[in-house]
């Protein structure tokens, strides 16, 4: 079973913002973290996601995904992924994300745990660290999807 623990943070909300990341298979470990000028946590919640997906290199495993962000997890779990995507995801946020997860979530099929945030849980107290230091970096790249929405320009 491949095991991915996520989380996302932004300071400000939106504000400057970082997703972390920890995959874990057999005894293999890999940490991935980002961090964006401009975003939301749901947005960053959403993207560790995603780029957790984006890295496997092989399919026909379980996928197991824990995660801190009601958002995520109820979104997909409860099905209302799929009632948005029905209705053009009309009055929806973070579509963009959403178009991005859907092929992955298609092709992966994981499973979700929802975990309570910073409730002592090694993997995502690390994801955590991830997020607020990419948050936190130097070095924060433009959140394209968030930005042209809130500047009303295409990038």
């Amino acid at each position: 079973m491949i095991v991915i623990y996520t989380d996302g943070a932004a300071k400000g909300n939106p504000g400057n913002g970082g997703y972390g990341v920890v995959l874990l298979y057999k005894n293999h470990r890999k940490e991935l973290s980002e961090g964006f000028r401009l975003t939301t946590n749901n947005r960053m919640e959403l993207l560790a996601v995603i780029k957790g997906l984006e890295e496997l290199k092989v399919t026909g495993l379980p996928v197991t995904i824990f995660s801190d962000s009601k958002y995520v997890v109820d979104a997909v779990e409860k099905g209302w992924l799929w009632n948005w995507q029905k209705k053009g995801f009309k009055g929806k946020k973070n579509v963009d994300l959403w178009k991005r997860y859907i092929p992955l979530h298609l092709k992966y099929k994981p499973s979700y745990r929802w975990v309570k945030g910073h409730a002592g849980n090694r993997e995502n107290e690390r994801c955590d660290q991830l997020a607020v230091a990419a948050a936190e970096g130097l070095s924060l790249q433009v959140d394209h999807g968030y930005e042209a929405l809130t500047s009303g320009g295409i990038f």
